[in-house]
């Protein structure tokens, strides 16, 4: 997700967007503490998305 697309958005949508990432990135956390994942640069692109969609809220 890039950060014109956050910024194209209203306010809810993204603290939609913002908690579908927190809970996408909580269940893939845990996988990989239970069972290796395949990709682990998931967790730092979905860990960059949701700090980029808390920095955009904060500009709001």
């Amino acid at each position: 997700m890039k950060a014109h697309e956050v910024r194209e958005m209203t306010e809810d949508e993204i603290r939609i967007k913002l908690s579908e990432l927190k809970e996408e990135y909580f269940r893939l956390s845990f996988r990989n503490a239970v069972h290796k994942i395949d990709n682990p640069m998931q967790l730092r692109t979905m860990r960059r998305d949701i700090a980029r969609c808390q920095t955009i809220m904060k500009e709001k």
